[in-house]
């Protein structure tokens, strides 16, 4: 199966859409870039002009706060990324895009996509649908990070995103759940006991 058709099923499949021509129109505008270990898919300052796929290795979202570096997401392989405001409004955004491994995203560009969505009332409804799974995440990190505990959230990670907890760096783990890396090893040593 042609990688790019691939791509577009399992982005269309996250909206739980599956029409074989959206996937095909999906797949016409992907654009497959692949980074080493380091790079950064999207600095500060520049315009967020896709919405992001990981087809292979991890990115993580972060920005800068009081010169201290602050993750706010990590996406690896089969996860969509977006720096919403800076997608939306096609302005700079403050949020980088790091590359943690080697990485292969697939982007979907922001003027092509609007176009097939002017044209087509799927590709919208797909658009809308990944926004919408974009926004809840975001608010369930939100509501973890205000209800739960240093060890709960931990413990949720460990849960729901094992693969984060294997593969991205402890500072970065520590700065996404809002801990010093002190704390983190606090944390660690309370949940392997």
């Amino acid at each position: 199966m042609d990688t790019t058709i691939y791509v577009a099923r399992r982005i269309a499949a996250q909206a739980e859409m599956d029409d074989e021509g959206l996937i095909d129109r999906l797949a016409s505008i992907l654009v497959r870039t692949e980074l080493r270990k380091g790079a950064m898919f999207l600095e500060e300052g520049q315009v967020c002009t896709q919405l992001g796929y990981v087809y292979r290795g991890m990115v993580r979202q972060f920005y800068y706060k009081n010169k201290r570096d602050l993750t706010e997401h990590f996406a690896c392989e089969d996860a969509v990324f977006i720096c919403i405001e800076s997608f939306l409004r096609q302005q700079p955004t403050r949020l980088m895009v790091e590359v943690l491994e080697n990485t292969v995203i697939y982007g979907i560009p922001h003027d092509p996509l609007l176009a097939l969505c002017a044209e087509d009332y799927d590709m919208e409804v797909l658009y809308r649908r990944l926004l919408e799974n974009s926004l809840i995440l975001s608010q369930h990190k939100a509501d973890f990070f205000r209800f739960e505990t240093a060890n709960e959230r931990y413990a949720r990670l460990l849960r729901e995103q094992p693969e984060i907890v294997r593969r991205a760096p402890l500072s970065h783990i520590a700065s996404y759940l809002l801990m010093t890396p002190e704390t983190l090893s606090r944390v660690r040593a309370n949940v392997q006991l």
